[in-house]
């Protein structure tokens, strides 16, 4: 390798890792409310009011992870027109998704009953966990329209690589998170309920801050004639529907899990949970380094450059299978002193240790479909990554879960998700080549 490339080479992941590192220290934000959430829960007397949350929140998933295309999309559009250096593309993506998200936020919102009990339907869990998670349902879903604004907020800045303000925006989200929880859960003893109100007043407190971030912005009239430029609409509708199937299909996949989980009995909920928390704290650790994979990819894409390309995707890709796999290790090795800062429940810290060895599996691969998740957004390439996630779903995880839920196996369910994560990685990487063609 020459002087100029080994240079260039230093001088991208210096840009890289400055980036990556503003996302996960703003990515972490998330996780830790989530630990600290759980923990509150953990220690109340009641464990109904964890699994009740746990449940619960395969609905929030799919109402609010199923419109994460308003983040992704916004991200790597963004990403796209700031490589071709176009200042009108950049403010008019914010602004269509903007929109998009205020209607579908309010939607949801004016729809909560129907929701509810279309959800609630589909969901097993004993009565007392239900009631549990009916709190938490509608004193969270207030919070709609702020947190799918937020998710364009989010993505718009991290397609200008303005990473800093993203990691603002966090620790006011979640550090209003934490302390509204201790005080609704610790001091007032609000249970589910004050976990739900605090998320979503959290998100309003979050909201305010970035419009103050990114106000006040004109609006000039040409914007308003290329606000709903037919063309653009249909390209953005048509990304948005990829990702949106992407998505729905991920999280039906989580769905199936944790309700599998719960038919094994509340402590083995309960314990998933736990582990799945740790799953979260490493997949938002992780795509730090995916948000920055998925900016990147977006300004080479736009400016052509494949070398730049094929650079990216070896620091991220090593970086983000590095990461996955010392977070399974380590909590593999450690499950007692690790998980006991999250609960004091005896029999549920009794089950951990029997699982705890499937996170190596599941972050592994994990950190490297993570990743390509990001590479993929990044270049707008959403039919990739809507056949991904269908060839994951259907054929890495379904025909183990049936198998799980056949024979009442807890670690078939594991190995099902290991696969699920195998599934993803596996076929989007078998893609990778033939971006660096085009």
């Amino acid at each position: 390798m020459s002087t100029e490339s080994s240079i260039d080479a230093f001088l991208f992941q210096q840009r890289f890792w400055r980036l990556a590192g503003i996302n996960i220290l703003s990515n972490l934000m998330v996780p830790l409310a989530g630990l600290a959430d759980v923990a509150f829960l953990g220690h109340l007397e009641d464990i109904r009011h964890l699994a009740g949350v746990a449940l619960a929140t395969v609905l929030f998933n799919y109402l609010y992870w199923t419109f994460g295309f308003l983040r992704m999309a916004t991200t790597g559009m963004t990403a796209q027109a700031v490589g071709r250096q176009d200042a009108d593309g950049i403010m008019l993506v914010g602004l269509r998704n903007g929109l998009l998200a205020i209607a579908i936020g309010l939607a949801i919102v004016l729809l909560q009953t129907p929701i509810q009990a279309i959800g609630f339907a589909l969901l097993s869990a004993t009565p007392e966990v239900e009631a549990a998670g009916l709190d938490y349902y509608r004193a969270l879903i207030w919070g709609a329209p702020a947190t799918l604004l937020n998710f364009v907020l989010i993505g718009w800045l991290l397609g200008r690589e303005q990473g800093s303000r993203v990691l603002i925006l966090s620790i006011v989200g979640n550090g209003v998170d934490v302390t509204l929880n201790y005080l609704m859960i610790v001091r007032w003893g609000w249970g589910s309920v004050g976990a739900g109100a605090s998320t979503a007043l959290s998100q309003y407190a979050m909201l305010i801050v970035g419009l103050a971030l990114i106000f006040p912005v004109t609006l000039p009239q040409r914007w308003q004639n290329q606000l709903l430029d037919r063309t653009a609409l249909q390209a953005a509708f048509r990304l948005n529907g990829d990702i949106l199937i992407r998505t729905f299909a991920l999280i039906s996949t989580f769905a199936l899990f944790t309700n599998l989980s719960s038919s094994l009995g509340t402590l083995i909920l309960a314990t998933n949970s736990l582990l799945l928390q740790v799953v979260t704290l490493a997949a938002y650790f992780i795509d730090g380094i995916a948000f920055a994979t998925e900016s990147f990819a977006g300004q080479f894409h736009g400016q052509q450059d494949r070398s730049q390309l094929t650079r990216l995707l070896q620091v991220a890709g090593i970086s983000s299978l590095l990461l996955g796999l010392t977070f399974g290790i380590l909590f593999a090795i450690q499950p007692i002193a690790l998980f006991r800062l999250l609960t004091n429940h005896d029999d549920i810290l009794a089950e951990v240790p029997r699982f705890a060895a499937w996170l190596i599996p599941v972050l592994g691969f994990g950190g490297i479909a993570y990743m390509l998740d990001g590479y993929f957004l990044g270049l707008t390439a959403g039919a990739t990554l809507r056949r991904s996630s269908l060839i994951a779903s259907l054929i890495g995880f379904a025909p183990i879960a049936l198998l799980a839920w056949n024979f009442h196996s807890p670690h078939l369910l594991w190995l099902a998700l290991s696969g699920f994560m195998a599934g993803r990685a596996m076929s989007l990487a078998l893609r990778v080549p033939a971006t660096l063609r085009e």
